[in-house]
């Protein structure tokens, strides 16, 4: 389990935590010597919350490595990604609803748009939305092979998730995504000869998703990445004696707490204000709660500086709601980095916002934002740490020897 040095110390009482993650929340100046995302914000509450408390940056995987959002994730809930390493369909798939049991294998799908020659021409099938959608999910849903339980769920816009439940499966596969425009799906080759039957089964449906799915204007075409299986992860009531939720709007989200045992939290509504106004819901019933905000991520990946520095001041113009609840410890940072200069995921450290009122040490900084957190009390740390300080803070962890 991770942090096995923690069970023994583990001191339960009646404290609450709320780890806030703005996804994509680290950026960068668009020109030498501008703010960056974050800086350019006007965030009078959370500036507030930096005065008062302490200031760090989290290096999500290791120095210079740039994470996915599942691995990202996992190292804020303290599971270290090397060692605990979880496919992005099993995620996707959780998170839909779709019960990945071990053996099941599951993969996230892409609809695409392929031209007259089958090469990719829109990776994300022109961002298609949920609705139009639906009969290209439709079809994917009758497709059937012998001796395999098959079941296709949509996740948002052109994203779906596949489970294909049977005897002998194994995840050891090649993505079909070749990241580009121009080029064809790449087949599924298996990774190990065990799961050739597998990597067969799954060419299988690819070619069947095909023909039906020609006749589509726009997602006419399939990818497929993250091929998985559930990883047995511990769970965070036995990892770190918690009753902990996820609020979340986006599916793979809810999925990757669901793998750590979190109870995910269904509301209405996907703006910051909704989303705290569910946590305020359930607030009396949890230790710990999880809440996360996508659309930092999404305008970062669409190099929008303008409407990423938006979503962050929706999400600090809501944070009284939060702070109404007096949590113990609130803890606000991001899973990785994406800047919109750069129109990706990327390797830079993460801004770190802890305050807990009664165990904090404030340093000098009064504003949250990169160069502030590149100075902070907290120093740059590994991301798997967030946990034990969590802990700590909310005097949740009794002393290490005599």
């Amino acid at each position: 389990m991770p942090f096995d040095y923690l069970t023994p110390l583990l001191h339960p009482n009646q404290s609450k935590i709320i780890l806030l993650v703005m996804d994509g929340l680290g950026g960068l100046p668009m020109e030498s010597g501008g703010p960056t995302e974050l800086e350019a914000a006007t965030t009078p509450n959370m500036d507030r919350l930096a005065s008062e408390g302490t200031l760090g940056q989290t290096v999500p995987i290791r120095a210079g490595i740039t994470p996915g959002s599942g691995p990202a994730h996992l190292a804020l809930f303290g599971y270290d990604p090397l060692h605990y390493e979880v496919g992005r369909g099993a995620l996707e798939a959780n998170g839909v609803g779709l019960n990945v049991n071990s053996g099941d294998i599951a993969v996230r799908g892409n609809f695409c748009t392929l031209d007259e020659n089958g090469l990719i021409s829109d990776r994300r099938a022109g961002r298609i939305a949920s609705e139009e959608a639906i009969p290209a999910i439709q079809a994917l849903q009758s497709i059937q092979i012998p001796g395999i339980m098959l079941e296709v769920r949509q996740v948002k816009e052109y994203r779906f998730a596949v489970m294909m439940r049977g005897e002998g499966l194994h995840p050891h596969l090649t993505d079909t995504d070749p990241q580009v425009t121009g080029k064809a799906p790449l087949p599924i080759r298996a990774l190990e000869p065990a799961a050739q039957r597998t990597a067969e089964l799954f060419t299988q449906w690819v070619v069947a998703a095909q023909k039906v799915l020609a006749d589509q204007p726009k997602a006419n075409g399939v990818t497929l990445r993250g091929f998985a299986t559930d990883p047995g992860l511990p769970s965070y009531s036995d990892v770190y004696g918690l009753k902990a939720a996820c609020v979340a709007v986006y599916p793979m989200y809810r999925g990757v707490s669901k793998l750590v045992g979190m109870d995910v939290i269904r509301f209405e509504g996907d703006t910051p204000k909704d989303e705290f106004g569910a946590v305020k819901n359930i607030w009396d019933q949890y230790d710990f709660i999880f809440v996360h905000i996508k659309k930092t991520d999404s305008m970062g990946e669409d190099g929008n500086f303008p409407g990423k520095v938006k979503i962050i001041e929706s999400v600090d113009a809501a944070l009284p709601d939060l702070l109404e609840l007096h949590p113990d410890v609130l803890m606000i940072t991001g899973d990785h980095s994406t800047p919109a200069r750069m129109k990706s995921h990327s390797w830079h450290p993460v801004p770190f916002l802890l305050w807990a009122p009664a165990t904090h040490m404030s340093d000098m900084e009064t504003k949250f934002g990169e160069r502030a957190c590149a100075r902070g009390g907290l120093g740059t740390f590994p991301a798997v740490d967030t946990m034990p300080l969590a802990l700590a803070h909310a005097g949740r962890l009794n002393k290490f020897g005599a």
